[in-house]
């Protein structure tokens, strides 16, 4: 992989392994690590479970918004490209809009039972904005 960088390199974090999709780096503990972390482990845990459809997909929209902003640059193919992360920010949105299915955590818990498509359409909303906030401080 053709690279700057070298596992140790400190770029806003530690660089703690390479590989030929990115590199894995351990972030200070400022906000962008606090978001991210409860971001990717509650959201995709909350996908998983269908527990706060619209949230959880929010979660994840908000972690592949950054994620592409981090990575755009090297087109849309892989190795460099960001279509994987676009995959799972469109699916992302897609859960967040259409809401639990029928086996979902969400379908047995009675205020979460009805899905209505303004919850997707604010979760994706706050999706956004706190990915465009992330974003500012970020730099």
């Amino acid at each position: 992989m053709d690279s700057d960088l070298l596992v140790g390199d400190v770029m806003r974090g530690e660089v703690t392994g390479l590989v030929t999709f990115g590199a894995f780096v351990r972030v200070s503990g400022g906000i962008e690590g606090l978001v991210a972390g409860l971001s990717e482990t509650l959201g995709g845990l909350g996908l998983v479970l269908g527990l706060l459809t619209p949230l959880a997909g929010a979660a994840v929209l908000g972690t592949m918004i950054n994620a592409l902003a981090v990575k755009w640059g090297g087109g849309f193919f892989a190795p460099a490209g960001v279509e994987f992360e676009v995959l799972l920010l469109a699916g992302a949105a897609g859960l967040a809009l259409t809401g639990p299915g029928r086996i979902a955590v969400d379908r047995f818990l009675p205020g979460l039972r009805a899905h209505r498509l303004v919850y997707g359409v604010a979760g994706v909303l706050l999706a956004a904005v706190i990915a465009g906030l992330v974003l500012l401080i970020r730099d």
